[in-house]
């Protein structure tokens, strides 16, 4: 087992990364308050996981709240079934949230947590790539609007992460695909040695080979630790993580959330972030080619849908949470490995990307 620790002063808390850690009573009990448990879950994740934990935690009072499954229910009336399952079980100051499921569960059971009484103690137990690498770390929480993603939420940091890489072997291939685009975004932003390893050992990550997993697990934390531990709340660093996703959350909500999922939608963002990085100059034609090929290789999607035009996409740029005073900035590359969020683009490179023709462009790499 690996620890990692995202420090925050008196906040600070750790991440355990390593096999069958589910069962680990004596990883949970430390930061466990009081005797009452409610583990929020879904519909899927519970017949695979959910007695074992409750097994792990049988000197609790434990509750089960599940939830519907995928990124159409991440909304103010599924949130209210976890208040609903919270009030109907007395849960009071003193209990323990735990998310148990991917970045859906975690995202809205961090919420709920936030709010309930006021704030409860709150733990993360991811079991998808994409939540276990990005969203349980860092203490964002939220659902989504109509408008747009992620736009109602709050920052709320758990009192630990359970990373059990052994969760992984039920994941199917499109999910685990869809956590390896926020896995090659840390390569992008900062570690361009992470990048090649990536490159080298991507038919193992997607063959699902433990240890091969759980090193891509360990550095994408440790790269998120750190930039979480010098920027909480997203004043300026932290922004970089986010290479990508401006341009895809505008594809998740155009085509309809739980469609395309997250890191699909990252990756044909991403892709979107290179080709304009590479107009302005910042990376080359060959630097833009090979993080198109690293997507491809992790069998995700590099052309963002046919049917979307410009104005789609500027539409809903227009309320992503990095717009400050009405400009928008986004998460470009200076060079492969150094991100830099930025308002400062002729607006004609930003019409210029959003009009490619990014079929024609990939199949030009494969000719």
């Amino acid at each position: 087992m690996q620890t990692l620790q995202v420090d925050l002063g008196e906040r600070s808390y750790p991440i355990y990364i390593g096999a069958d850690l589910l069962r680990r009573a004596d990883l949970l009990a430390p930061h466990i308050i009081g005797r009452q448990v409610a583990i929020v879950t879904n519909e899927t994740v519970a017949p695979l996981y959910l007695d074992a934990l409750k097994a792990a935690l049988g000197g609790y009072a434990v509750s089960a709240i599940v939830l519907p499954d995928g990124e159409a229910f991440k909304t103010w009336e599924t949130l209210q079934q976890i208040f609903d399952g919270l009030l109907g079980a007395r849960h009071d100051r003193h209990t323990t949230v735990i998310a148990l499921g991917g970045g859906v569960v975690g995202d809205m059971a961090g919420f709920a947590a936030a709010c309930y009484q006021r704030g409860v103690n709150f733990i993360q137990i991811p079991t998808t790539l994409l939540s276990q690498v990005d969203s349980s770390v860092g203490g964002k929480t939220g659902i989504n609007h109509p408008l747009g993603k992620n736009m109602v939420g709050a920052f709320y940091q758990p009192q630990a992460v359970l990373i059990d890489t052994t969760s992984l072997v039920t994941l199917p291939a499109r999910e685990l695909s869809a956590g390896l685009a926020e896995v090659i975004k840390y390569g992008l932003i900062c570690d361009e040695p992470f990048l090649s390893w990536l490159e080298q050992h991507m038919p193992v990550l997607r063959a699902l080979d433990q240890e091969a997993l759980t090193t891509a697990i360990e550095r994408s934390c440790a790269a998120k630790a750190r930039i979480v531990g010098a920027d909480e709340r997203e004043s300026g660093l932290r922004a970089t993580l986010n290479l990508g996703h401006t341009f895809g959350h505008a594809i998740e909500t155009q085509q309809g959330y739980g469609v395309w999922l997250h890191g699909e939608a990252v990756a044909a963002g991403t892709v979107m972030a290179l080709e304009m990085s590479q107009r302005l100059g910042w990376i080359s034609p060959a630097e833009r080619n090979r993080g198109i090929r690293l997507f491809q290789a992790a069998g995700l999607p590099v052309v963002p849908p046919q049917d979307m035009t410009p104005e789609h996409f500027l539409a809903h740029m227009a309320v992503d949470k990095k717009v400050l005073d009405g400009q928008l900035r986004l998460v470009l590359l200076r060079h492969i490995g150094e991100a830099v969020v930025t308002g400062e683009f002729p607006r004609e490179i930003l019409n210029a990307t959003l009009s490619v023709d990014y079929a024609a462009l990939v199949d030009q790499l494969e000719h």
